[in-house]
């Protein structure tokens, strides 16, 4: 809806809406830019603390997923008028112990009654204008990695039908509390780097193209767009896409979130299978996630070293395809 209003022109914005990235950027200074996003949802689990912690981790993962450092952020609360505001204050309370380990201070916020409980961030961040990691820049030959596993949005489905087993609830609940603050200050090199005056065209380290969080479209959704962006193809192997423990059991036993139904409607035009890929992986590829991982494009040269710097910050990246020039089909799926 946004593409259909009259434009805005504004030389400071470095990152608009355009290309369906993560955040907003806007220049304050030559070395300063904000990094800007929000994002508030519906109780996905039964706890309240916990589901503050899920929202806080989501809305945060915006700013990482910019290269950019979280700085401040205003709860949006919708809750219901008669019920128990001690529900209220524990899922405040959630969401403030992410915000404590992100470094990132919340300011205030706004709340109105409403039926159903809706819990979320605006979080807004800090980066250097020439260190910016957007969803375009992506260059054949690129590998594709990936730091979290997929299928909290089948999970999710699962507990909210209560047929969800604990170990998959348990998982799904780390995965989903865990931020990416270690992935991107790995990816970025942050340290060292805000002091660096000529723009870079990648991440000096590793050799960073391009970076994205998959979020609500679901990995597919979210290759898709950084294909567009880029102007490439993409080709992720199935067999090393991570999943989380009961996704494809919640596949098989038809826990589909609407979300997933969506993005595999809208998207799927793009794709092509291998022969011998189920139909439980290819679901899987358009689960909608909450704060899911983050997806990097890197030089080949830099993935290995990437990777490994990752996995020594506990962080379990893998290595999950590779960017190929543009053609058809954008995005290949293969054994």
């Amino acid at each position: 809806m946004l593409g259909k209003l009259a434009r805005q022109h504004d030389p400071n914005v470095l990152v608009g809406f355009d290309h369906a990235d993560d955040a907003g950027v806007y220049q304050i200074g030559p070395d300063q830019a904000l990094v800007q996003t929000v994002d508030f949802f519906t109780p996905i689990v039964d706890d309240p603390y916990t589901f503050g912690q899920i929202a806080a981790t989501n809305a945060l993962s915006d700013v990482y997923a910019m290269g950019g450092k979280p700085l401040t952020s205003l709860a949006m609360v919708c809750f219901p008028e008669k019920a128990d505001l001690g529900i209220l204050e524990r899922i405040l309370a959630g969401g403030l112990s992410k915000m404590i380990e992100a470094g990132c201070t919340v300011i205030g916020g706004h709340s109105i009654r409403d039926e159903e409980i809706k819990f979320g961030y605006s979080v807004t961040g800090l980066v250097n204008p020439r260190r910016v990691l957007s969803n375009a820049g992506a260059k054949p030959g690129d590998r594709l990695l990936l730091t979290k596993s997929l299928g909290t949005g089948v999970i999710s489905t699962a507990i909210k039908r209560e047929a969800a087993k604990q170990s998959w609830i348990d998982a799904a609940i780390a995965s989903m509390t865990t931020l990416n603050k270690k992935a991107a200050e790995v990816i970025t090199g942050r340290a060292g780097t805000e002091t660096n005056h000529e723009r870079p065209t990648t991440n000096d380290r590793f050799s960073v193209h391009a970076l994205t969080d998959v979020t609500g479209f679901g990995l597919i959704g979210h290759a898709r767009e950084v294909a567009l962006a880029s102007n490439v193809s993409l080709r992720l192997y199935a067999g090393r896409i991570p999943l989380l423990e009961g996704a494809l059991d919640c596949v098989r036993a038809g826990y589909i979130p609407a979300g997933l139904k969506a993005n595999r409607e809208f998207a799927e035009c793009v794709v092509g299978y291998d022969e011998g890929i189920s139909e439980e992986v290819k679901t899987i590829l358009f689960d909608p996630q909450t704060a899911g991982g983050l997806l990097v494009s890197v030089a080949p040269e830099g993935s290995a070293a990437l990777a490994r710097a990752l996995n020594d910050a506990g962080v379990p990246a893998v290595e999950v395809g590779e960017v190929t020039p543009q053609g058809k089909p954008l995005i290949s799926v293969v054994i």
